[in-house]
């Protein structure tokens, strides 16, 4: 690990203002991405912004007819959150899906919606249920966040406060997890709501999370696994590495977009 400098600010105009003073300040949320990156020499920030902090970060409410997740709140908090399984409990599920007991309890939505990395979970929550992230700066629609492989439109002094989910008609996660790193080999959020179905696939892009516009169309007319069956990826835009082909991440992505849909359906 590099010598980096430590800053822990109590509120966000304090943690705003480092970002805009500093040289290579990097913000810390929950850090199961950052710190094991920092530990194998793959970045090297001039100064840690450490968000923990600051109060008021990790709050769940309800918000209108659905759910605001604070940015520092815990994938094992959203997990249980009593507000979250009522409204969207396919949310709660994929939060529970996450990693071990040791990341959940440590890693935050902020912190992985920030991050944007290929293969999570929460992004394509996200984008399928239409989310809108907000920042200490403006609202950012989920389809406007996420801009590519580990890339979002988050300026260099913005910072996530929470997150928005509206509350779909229907809704169900499904993936097929690296049995060692429990990342996402292929996952699928299916979310029936007021303006129609979106199909958000993780795991699987090479540019990232992305929504299936084939399978919102088949499933537009019959929201049914069935209506998949004529379905299929374009396997040149799909990954594929020491786990996977593209062929086989294709098929993958078929099998858990058939599980969502059964499981939202019933």
């Amino acid at each position: 690990m590099y010598a980096f400098d430590y800053q822990r600010p109590s509120a966000i105009d304090e943690a705003v203002s480092l970002l805009r003073s500093l040289e290579e300040p990097k913000l810390l949320a929950g850090g199961q991405t950052l710190l094991p990156t920092l530990k194998q020499r793959l970045a090297q920030p001039g100064t840690l912004v450490d968000l923990s902090r600051i109060p008021g970060l990790a709050a769940i409410e309800r918000a209108g007819e659905g759910v605001k997740i604070g940015a520092m709140a815990r994938h094992a908090s959203v997990a249980t959150s009593e507000v979250v399984r009522a409204l969207i409990p396919a949310l709660a599920d994929l939060a529970a899906m996450i990693g071990d007991p040791a990341v959940r309890n440590r890693g935050t939505i902020g912190g992985s919606l920030a991050n944007n990395d290929p293969t999570a979970d929460y992004p394509a929550a996200a984008l399928a249920l239409g989310a809108t992230i907000v920042t200490n700066a403006r609202r950012i629609a989920a389809e406007d966040f996420f801009t590519g492989l580990f890339e979002t439109a988050l300026g260099e002094d913005e910072v996530i406060l929470g997150v928005e989910f509206p509350k779909p008609e229907r809704a169900a996660y499904r993936k097929f997890r690296n049995p060692a790193s429990r990342y996402a080999m292929a996952g699928v959020f299916v979310a029936r709501t007021v303006g129609g179905v979106r199909v958000a696939v993780t795991g699987v892009g090479q540019e990232g999370v992305f929504r299936w516009s084939a399978a919102e169309a088949a499933l537009a007319s019959s929201f049914t696994p069935a209506a998949l069956d004529g379905v299929a990826l374009d396997e040149g835009n799909l990954m594929s590495d020491l786990h996977s082909n593209a062929a086989y991440r294709a098929q993958l992505a078929k099998v858990m977009a058939k599980r969502a849909v059964e499981a939202a359906a019933g």
